[in-house]
């Protein structure tokens, strides 16, 4: 169990330590080979906890109610008409109620500092299921995969194409300083991540050993990179006008047979998912019509290649978030 963690909240990777990080990867193992062995772990019987969705998801969703449930916990799902949360109700009284029924809360949708709020006011742990500023859940499976996969961490070059000032590369920049992976951030000036966090992380890699690095150079940034790791380039909540600057910007940057030829011969693709990188999506379908673009932030080929990891990334969410939970319940 990551050490000191119990009766906490889980909101972002900054309030951890390395070791705390590094205790949740191990822990997420040992839930991982209990569940491939068929060994019940019903650790937390008789807890209950309620996920509360403003933003929908697929792989959170369904990474919290089964890594519960496996727990031994009841689970209450409220999605953005199930609840007063934020309409007649505000978040502090919605905290205090929901802390005084359940033993645990996590909370998907916008705002860091709702998440925040949640964990002041409730009472009882609070899990960050993703906010706009960071995604600290999908960090601890994103390593789980990246260990399973080099039988390390330290000293692996890790690269982030596209968006790098979105949650996911937050949170990707923040783990890599804590667990000494060096760091590259490759896409358009325009969109790298802010002065303060990079300096947090800065501050962090002197004691890990890690580096950053930010360049709009595709070759140089996946240059001898062991991970390249993508996202979708318009995240949820952000409007249908931002497609054409965000295709403009980031087009070159897409994760292709060229970009990852720059990487090592053995290197793996990541991406948290959802991807648009077929027409086999409402959405992938829209973007092919209005702009003529069959896929977007990584083609099919690299996607569907051996070197790609993303459907044991999305299934080690399960296992990671069962770390967090016990964790920080137990």
């Amino acid at each position: 169990m990551a050490k000191n963690l119990a009766g906490k909240s889980f909101l972002k990777l900054l309030d951890l330590t390395p070791e705390q990080v590094k205790d949740l990867i191990k822990l997420s193992q040992q839930f991982k080979d209990m569940k491939m062995a068929g060994i019940p772990h019903k650790y937390l019987e008789g807890k209950n906890i309620v996920l509360l969705f403003e933003k929908t998801s697929t792989r959170t969703r369904c990474a919290f109610e089964v890594a519960g449930m496996d727990l031994g916990m009841g689970v209450t799902y409220l999605d953005p008409g199930s609840s007063q949360m934020g309409k007649k109700e505000s978040i502090a009284d919605t905290a205090r109620v929901l802390g005084r029924m359940y033993d645990g809360i996590e909370y998907r949708g916008f705002s860091q500092e709702l998440v925040e709020d949640l964990a002041k006011y409730s009472g009882v742990p609070v899990w960050n299921g993703l906010t706009d500023d960071f995604h600290p859940t999908q960090m601890i499976a994103d390593m789980l995969t990246v260990q399973e996969n080099f039988g390390k961490l330290k000293g692996l070059n890790f690269t982030f194409m596209g968006d790098a000032r979105n949650n996911v590369a937050n949170s990707l920049m923040v783990v890599c300083s804590q667990l000494g992976l060096n760091f590259t951030a490759c896409g358009p000036k325009e969109l790298m991540p802010k002065k303060d966090l990079i300096e947090k992380c800065e501050e962090i890699c002197k004691v890990t050993g890690a580096t950053l690095r930010f360049t709009e150079s595709v070759e140089e940034g996946c240059k001898d990179a062991d991970v390249i790791y993508t996202d979708i380039w318009v995240s949820m909540g952000e409007p249908d006008s931002v497609w054409a600057e965000r295709i403009k910007l980031l087009s070159p940057y897409q994760v292709n047979k060229k970009a990852m030829s720059y990487a090592k011969e053995e290197a793996i693709f990541m991406h948290c998912l959802p991807s648009f990188h077929d027409l086999k999506t409402t959405i992938g379908k829209e973007i092919y019509e209005k702009f003529g673009l069959p896929e977007m932030e990584v083609t099919d080929e690299v996607f569907e290649s051996p070197q790609s990891k993303v459907f044991d990334e999305a299934e080690n969410r399960m296992h990671t978030i069962k770390a967090v939970m016990y964790s920080t319940l137990k």
